[in-house]
């Protein structure tokens, strides 16, 4: 295999090259990742397959330019949106006397534990044509109101959604900051727009960059928003055409475009992660904050408000819901536990599988000096970087045609999960692992212990909670998955998330209540958790 041990690896063979353990811990961590590829691999082959005159005609043709054009649009103006409000929203809470700072600073960030489809869920019951305010303002006069359907209405959730990616980026830069930098702009006679824009700006660049970039990916990426507002857009233009009789070929190539899109926003990640770096320190951070004066009531407004409709607002629907809409509910509609229980089942499935293949892929990238321990571990970051809509067809594509009994099945929903969130765990344990000190390894070894009886017995009780929490990651993840639950999940098997799709298909939006507050209450305590130990609650 051509691979060494490093220092804190354990013993080889007495000829420096790779011992047996080595040899099966490497094809052990390739059969990994050449799973976790199975479904990309899929949908180039899919794709390839069409004769060469029928997929120029696919790639031009007028929809699927127009499909394109939304899909840049979408992700462009949500991203420039979600950096005007990320960055002003983390100045506010790090640089500014804003009241109730420690307040705003937790709650202007918990809409990323929210699903964007849940907020438009609550949109569309709320500024539809006939949604709720236009019932209020009827009498009065308003006959009918701007729609929330398409492109526009999903550009405006998912920014509520995911500006909270650069406002936590942003935010982390600000803190690292030396504002005394600031306060030898200021002696030079530079403004405070003048002294942001030439000191302050400059280095936070990169964390905005950074969570810009997630938010591209995301918002390229989504499918339910789409689905739910009607947006022609990638995700669910692949759905549709998956439905439909005749579409895979459209559906492989649609899905390919997708990817390759996916891909460049990661190359170009990788790029601007590559040429910047930032530069902080925390001891000389700072805690003079700016004094706001009268303005500080146009702050407090300004989170307000984006709290009340990315918070409020669908927590008061679904709340609503569940008082008036529980009564007299079709027994195919009513809520049954079972729903609870199988999405709880399926993600505990999907985190302990996650957990154990994130293990020899980690073990082998951080003990081992071996260039396929760094491209398996990078090859099981494809599936993330994937939208889940793709590796459900792709998954679909496969069960139908080979997977006999696999198709339709729980293992083969649990294996797309796995695929999707397994990055969360191989990140969270490899990173345990690179703490752990080589010379307790090395002690225990000298003590006469076997290398298995060392891992067994010191490291794996080491990185046991780093391990632990890349498992919790991809539980919680799995938990608000739609795309690959709808198109993997056996026939009658109904999760939280199924339940609040089927509501919407049949305009029954009220009977989604209880799955959709059970989402967000999860979604909500797992952001508290995340939060407090980032150290957000003590500040």
């Amino acid at each position: 295999m051509g691979v060494t041990e490093t220092e804190s690896g354990t013993s080889g063979t007495a000829g420096g090259g790779p011992d047996a353990r080595q040899v099966g811990l490497t094809f052990l961590s390739g059969a990994i990742a050449a799973a976790m590829l199975l479904p990309v691999s899929w949908i180039l082959l899919r794709a390839t397959s069409v004769n060469l005159d029928r997929a120029m005609g696919i790639v031009f043709r007028a929809r699927t330019l127009e499909i394109a054009f939304n899909s840049l649009l979408l992700m462009g103006v949500v991203t420039g949106l979600s950096v005007l409000i990320g960055v002003p929203l983390a100045y506010l809470t790090v640089r500014t006397d804003l009241p109730f700072r420690r307040f705003w600073t937790i709650a202007v960030a918990l809409p990323l534990a929210v699903p964007s489809y849940l907020g438009a869920f609550a949109f569309i019951a709320v500024f539809s044509p006939r949604g709720q305010l236009q019932s209020l303002l009827e009498p009065l006069g308003v006959e009918s109101l701007p729609s929330i359907y398409g492109l526009h209405g999903a550009i405006l959730i998912i920014t509520l959604y995911t500006y909270p990616y650069v406002y936590l980026t942003t935010r982390a830069a600000l803190k690292t900051f030396d504002t005394s930098l600031v306060d030898a702009a200021r002696m030079l006679n530079h403004g405070r727009w003048e002294t942001f824009k030439r000191v302050t700006f400059p280095h936070v660049r990169p964390a905005v960059v950074a969570g810009a970039l997630l938010v591209a990916l995301y918002a390229v990426s989504d499918f339910g928003t789409p689905a739910f507002l009607q947006a022609e857009v990638f995700t669910r233009q692949i759905y549709l055409e998956h439905r439909s009789l005749g579409g895979g070929d459209y559906a492989a190539f649609l899905s390919l475009q997708l990817v390759v899109l996916t891909v460049f926003i990661l190359a170009l990640e990788s790029r601007i992660r590559g040429d910047e770096t930032m530069h902080g320190d925390t001891a000389r951070a700072g805690t003079h904050r700016i004094s706001l004066g009268r303005w500080k009531w146009v702050g407090m407004a300004a989170c307000a408000a984006i709290v009340f409709f990315a918070i409020v607002l669908p927590v008061g629907v679904f709340l609503q819901w569940l008082a008036t809409s529980q009564a007299d509910v079709p027994a195919s509609f009513q809520f049954r536990l079972e729903y609870v229980v199988n999405s709880v089942s399926v993600s505990l499935a999907a985190a302990v599988v996650a957990g154990l293949a994130a293990l020899p892929v980690a073990y082998l990238a951080t003990q081992y000096d071996s260039w396929l321990g760094f491209l398996f571990e990078r090859a099981t970051y494809v599936g993330y970087a994937v939208p889940g809509i793709v590796i459900g067809l792709a998954l679909v594509f496969f069960g139908a045609n080979y997977g006999g009994l696999l198709y339709q099945s729980i293992p083969i929903l649990v294996f797309a999960y796995v695929v999707r969130f397994i990055p969360q765990s191989v990140g969270s344990t490899r990173t345990s692992m690179l703490q752990v000190d080589p010379k307790l390894v090395e002690a225990s070894r000298s003590l006469g212990r076997s290398s298995t009886s060392t891992f067994r017995e010191v490291t794996l009780p080491l990185i046991a909670p780093g391990v632990v929490a890349g498992a919790a990651l991809v539980f919680l993840t799995t938990m608000k998955e739609l795309p690959a639950t709808l198109l993997l999940r056996p026939t009658g098997f109904e999760t939280l998330v199924t339940r609040i799709w089927a509501a919407e298909s049949a305009g029954l939006h009220g009977y989604a209540a209880i799955p959709a507050l059970i989402l967000v209450l999860v979604s909500g305590l797992s952001m508290v958790v995340i939060l407090r130990q980032e150290g957000y609650t003590e500040e």
